[in-house]
């Protein structure tokens, strides 16, 4: 029975039914319970959290996952726990509280090295880092930025070099280093091209354009707003008038 309301929800999910989705997984786990079945009800309060996390519903969600957790713990799968860890740090810092998913994320790290699990390491480096890249804490940034950039190599994650480079490359913006800056962001730039992922080459771009106008570089700022507007135009993106409105701009200085 359970099954069958696990294979209901997935459906839901998928069309982003997520109230639907959620009462399938809460019936799932009303019978993984009354079956005593651990390793099941593992999976449904899992999947349970996950729908809660994308409805908003963080409490619920903690619930879920710190009950899977001790079922984990019990059956010692250390990979299921680490992926769970990261689930409930990303939680906490979902919350606006990035301090209290400091714990979590270690001990996933220390984990997951053992595991040699590069793609959920990748993903795990580059939380961290986004964490120390908020406080102001440029060195550590950039630390785990780089391993987080290893790790994607290791698995050949093109969405995780694209996503690593692009907010390596906003940390060493932030603090001043627009040489630094401008690598990664053309780096981020060449993947999401590699990708097709045309919105996401335009976020990055605008940064571009930043560095290229602070430098006095209007032919090459003027170039990539160019080409932002032309993405803003296609897809609709939310950015056209300010972006038409910087690009006006740089045409009157040039």
């Amino acid at each position: 029975m359970s099954d069958a309301d696990r294979h209901r929800a997935r459906i839901f999910l998928h069309r982003g039914q997520l109230a639907q989705a959620k009462a399938a997984y809460e019936q799932a786990v009303t019978d993984d319970r009354l079956a005593h079945d651990q390793s099941a009800l593992s999976d449904s309060l899992g999947n349970l959290g996950n729908v809660c996390a994308l409805s908003g519903d963080l409490d619920q969600a903690e619930t879920c996952y710190r009950e899977v957790l001790r079922i984990q713990r019990t059956e010692l799968d250390q990979q299921a726990i680490a992926h769970t860890l990261v689930n409930l740090g990303n939680l906490h810092v979902g919350a606006g509280h990035p301090e209290k998913a400091h714990p979590y994320y270690l001990e996933a790290l220390d984990l997951l090295c053992n595991l040699k699990d590069d793609r959920a390491l990748g993903i795990l480096y580059n939380n961290l880092a986004l964490q120390e890249a908020r406080e102001g804490k440029w060195e550590q940034a950039v630390t785990l930025f780089t391993q987080a950039l290893d790790s994607h190599r290791v698995v050949g994650n093109e969405e995780g070099l694209a996503v690593t480079y692009s907010q390596l490359g906003k940390c060493f913006l932030d603090r001043g280093d627009l040489k630094g800056a401008e690598r990664c962001l053309n780096n981020a730039s060449e993947h999401y091209i590699k990708l097709g992922n045309e919105p996401a080459e335009a976020a990055v771009l605008r940064y571009l354009a930043t560095i290229y106008d602070n430098r006095q570089d209007s032919v090459s700022a003027r170039r990539c707003l160019e080409r932002v507007v032309s993405l803003d135009q296609r897809y609709g993106l939310p950015n056209l008038q300010s972006d038409l409105a910087n690009l006006a701009k740089l045409k009157q200085s040039g």
